[in-house]
């Protein structure tokens, strides 16, 4: 991830029925936390369908670890990897864990998608699940090269990597209120924010040998994209 929120506060007090705070992507604003209590719920209903009983799942820049301290209690056979490039956000993601009791989520580890050089080595663990979560509205397209990149070392044969957010399809929105929302993120005038496209993804993926396999419709107009080896 580039620098572009390095200055902004560093705090966490949004909950899911808040008014929705200012953008800011920084992983612990308020509107990073009011997201993430907000889209929980319907991520998780499509994990139960796809994640195994045991094995091993690695969130990609985990933020504030939300969603890694909220999935894991559902799946005691699952051992989570949260992982992020800012290790600022480390404290706060070993406080969560410490709050639920997860013993099933691992300490958090430094992961940059542009340097391969940071990513585990694949003789240690492979994983049946990647995710990330709402990284696209401020993040270039060519981190989901990172991602396929990634994944194509450390997936299983059956694995899969969720990539969670709102995207454009074709180059249209799917929905007026995307639209909105990407000129009001586009608003804010760094250059690597906006909506992106699903195909851009895909293209990025494929010199990978990673191949979008699903696309399944959530709240909000967002979606949650499955990929997997070809």
């Amino acid at each position: 991830m580039t620098s572009a929120t390095d200055t902004l506060p560093k705090t966490e007090n949004a909950t899911a029925t808040d008014a929705r705070p200012d953008i800011d992507p920084y992983p612990l604003s308020p509107y990073v936390a009011w997201a993430g209590n907000r889209n929980k719920d319907p991520i998780l209903g499509v994990f139960r369908e796809l994640f195994p009983t045991a094995g091993d799942a690695l969130e990609l820049a985990s933020g504030a670890g939300l969603h890694v301290n909220y999935f894991a209690p559902h799946f005691p056979g699952v051992r989570f990897q949260p992982s992020d490039y800012d290790v600022d956000v480390f404290e706060t993601i070993k406080a969560k864990r410490a709050d639920a009791g997860n013993a099933n989520v691992a300490d958090p580890i430094r992961i940059d998608l542009t340097d391969p050089a940071s990513w585990p080595a694949p003789e240690e663990r492979l994983f049946d699940a990647i995710f990330v979560i709402n990284i696209f509205q401020v993040a270039p397209v060519s981190i989901a090269d990172g991602i396929a990149h990634l994944a194509s070392r450390l997936l299983k044969p059956e694995g899969f990597v969720a990539i969670y957010g709102p995207f454009k399809l074709d180059g249209t929105y799917t929905t007026a209120s995307n639209e909105a929302f990407d000129k009001e993120i586009l608003a804010a005038g760094v250059t690597e924010w906006g909506l992106k496209d699903i195909r851009d993804l895909e293209k990025a993926a494929e010199p990978h040998a990673i191949v979008l396999k699903r696309r399944i419709d959530l709240p909000a107009n967002n979606f949650i994209l499955l990929f997997g080896e070809a």
